[in-house]
């Protein structure tokens, strides 16, 4: 348990200077497979060499499937609802790479899915590994900095679609918790977000005819769409990354 910890310390400091990758790729019947990439290979050039000096390479892969199994009897304690959310994880793998030598931080998620009705946010299965570890492993030193309430939270719901001819994500803001946020962790947000970047990459079995987001770039083809944000507008306004294609 202890090295999952430093996983999840390792993506807490990457957030504060990383570029968040997501790359969806949906076949004709809608199934597909996701992953995320949080690149913090930035963060690891601008340590002092001293503080690597003794921290061996990693490069570890980890189900949740695993992690929920190691931890079955904590996680009955857990509310039902917290239970079920933490089932939907199973089926994700992690890696964490970490190279002091080659100045490489890389640490991914990814899942494969039936419909792209299962997608949901990716940060929902980070902040779901910070929750479980505060609550089954308070006293952890690899939790200190963690905060409870999970890392990147916009404070949205997320949701996908694939009917006919479209394609949809929509991020629906909770605006009764946004507007809870207390002002110093408001501030503290733009801080540590501000240097990141967040880039979806759409890869779809057939030509894209138009897309809603005036900033996507199309792949020669077509098939691949990107679109880059300041990690800033994940957090504050999410529903900026909200976008329909239409093939």
């Amino acid at each position: 348990m202890k090295s999952i910890m430093f996983l999840i310390l390792g993506v807490t400091l990457m957030l504060t200077s990383c570029t968040v990758t997501e790359n969806i790729y949906v076949d004709a019947d809608g199934s597909g497979k996701f992953n995320v990439d949080l690149d913090g290979s930035s963060l690891m050039a601008m340590m002092p060499k001293d503080s690597l000096k003794n921290e061996k390479s990693i490069d570890s892969i980890f189900t949740f499937k695993q992690l929920l199994a190691d931890n079955k009897d904590s996680i009955a304690k857990l509310p039902v609802l917290e239970q079920q959310q933490l089932k939907k994880l199973e089926n994700f793998k992690m890696r964490m790479q970490m190279n002091q030598e080659q100045k490489q931080f890389l640490f991914s998620l990814q899942t494969n899915f039936k419909s792209v009705s299962e997608l949901q946010d990716a940060m929902v299965a980070i902040n779901a590994m910070s929750s479980l570890q505060n609550k089954v492993n308070k006293t952890n030193e690899f939790g200190a900095g963690i905060p409870s309430e999970g890392l990147a939270n916009n404070n949205s719901t997320l949701s996908y679609s694939f009917k006919g001819n479209k394609f949809s994500r929509i991020a629906v803001l909770n605006k009764e918790k946004k507007a809870a946020l207390n002002e110093e962790t408001a501030e503290m947000n733009k801080m540590i977000f501000a240097s990141s970047t967040y880039i979806v990459k759409y890869h779809f079995a057939k030509p894209v005819k138009k897309v809603s987001n005036t900033a996507a770039l199309f792949s020669e083809d077509r098939k691949t769409i990107t679109i880059q944000y300041p990690f800033s507008e994940y957090m504050d306004t999410p529903e900026k990354l909200n976008i329909e294609v239409e093939f």
